[in-house]
C-alpha cells in the first residue's frame, strides 16, 4: 500500500475505509462489520467516520470493528460545524470517543465550515490535541480561501482537507489541490467513486476491461494515481473490499488516462469546492 505522508512526517495509506451510511441498518450489521475487518487485513487501516454518520452509529459501528486491534487502525473522524467551538469540541470529542470505545483519535476534522470562527476552532482542536484525546486535526470540504484564513487564524498544524473528488469533481485541480501540494498537506479524497453512480458508465467499462477491472475501479486506481491523496471508499461486504483494495494494483497507463481526460475534461477555471 502507497503509503502518504502527513505534514509531520507520520504516513497513512494511500487507500482507507469510508463509513458514510454504515452502521444504520441492524441487518447488514455483521456484513459490515465483516467488510471493515477485512479492510485492515488488506492494510487499509484508515477508516474515516464521522459524529453526523447515523446520529453516531456508524461511530459504534467502527469501534466493535476495530475492538482488540485499536493499534493497527488510523482513526479519522468529524465534528459538526455547530460543535466545534471552545466550548463544546471538547463535549463532541468526548462523545466520539465513547461511541469508538477508544481514548484517542488519530485525525479529528471539521467537518464542513459553518458560523464558529476558524479561528476558534483550532483553538479547541489544539486544545484537544494537548489533552491527548486527538493525535492531528484537519478540516473538510473547506476551499482555497477557507485554507487560507485558516492559515492566518493559526492553523499551521492542520493535517489534510478531505474534500469530494473524483474524476466528474475535478475542480480542486485548478487551484486548491496545487495549494494544499505546496504545503504538504494530504487531500482526502471522499466519494471517489461518486457513489457508485459511475458503476454502469459504457466507456469507463470499455476501458476496464482492457485492464481486467470493472469501472469503479479504474476510477479509484486514478484517485490513486495523484501524488499526495488519501482516497476513502465505502465498502459494505467483504467482496466490495476485496474489489477496492485489488484497485490499488492498477497500474494506468498514458492512454487510459488520456481516455478519462477525455470523458471527464478538467475544468477550464475555478469552479467552487463542491460537497455531498
Amino acid at each position: 500500500m502507497t503509503p502518504i505522508a502527513l505534514p509531520d512526517g507520520e504516513t497513512v495509506p494511500a487507500l482507507g475505509q469510508g463509513t458514510w451510511m454504515m452502521g444504520e441498518d441492524p441487518a447488514r450489521r455483521e456484513s459490515e462489520l465483516a467488510a471493515l475487518r477485512t479492510g485492515i487485513d488488506l492494510g487499509m487501516t484508515l477508516i474515516d467516520t464521522a459524529e453526523m454518520y447515523g446520529d453516531g452509529a456508524s461511530e459504534e459501528l467502527v469501534g466493535h470493528a476495530i475492538s482488540g486491534r485499536r493499534d493497527a487502525v488510523f482513526l479519522v473522524s468529524k465534528a459538526y460545524p455547530h460543535n466545534a467551538s471552545r466550548d463544546r469540541l471538547h463535549r463532541s470529542c468526548e462523545a466520539s470517543l465513547r461511541r469508538l470505545a477508544t481514548d484517542r483519535i488519530d485525525l479529528y476534522l471539521l467537518h464542513w465550515r459553518g458560523n464558529v470562527a476558524l479561528a476558534e476552532t483550532v483553538e479547541a482542536m489544539e486544545r484537544l490535541r494537548e489533552a491527548g484525546k486527538i493525535r492531528h486535526w484537519g478540516v473538510s470540504n473547506l476551499d482555497t480561501d477557507d485554507m487560507e484564513e485558516l492559515m492566518a487564524a493559526g492553523g499551521k498544524a492542520c493535517a489534510t482537507d478531505q474534500i469530494l473528488y473524483n474524476p466528474t469533481r475535478r475542480g480542486p485541480e485548478i487551484d486548491l489541490l496545487p495549494w494544499l501540494a505546496g504545503r504538504k498537506i494530504p487531500a482526502m479524497a471522499y466519494s471517489p467513486v461518486e457513489q457508485g453512480r459511475l458503476v454502469d458508465h459504457a466507456d469507463l467499462a470499455a476501458l476496464a476491461r482492457r485492464f481486467g477491472a470493472t469501472a469503479p475501479q479504474i476510477v479509484l486506481a486514478w484517485v490513486l494515481r495523484h501524488t499526495g491523496i488519501i482516497a476513502i471508499p465505502k465498502a459494505a461486504s467483504v467482496e466490495h473490499v476485496r474489489d477496492n483494495r485489488a484497485a490499488a494494483e492498477i497500474t494506468l497507463d498514458d492512454d487510459a488516462v488520456a481516455t478519462i481526460d477525455r470523458l471527464f475534461p478538467r475544468p477550464r477555471g475555478k469552479v467552487a469546492l463542491e460537497m455531498l
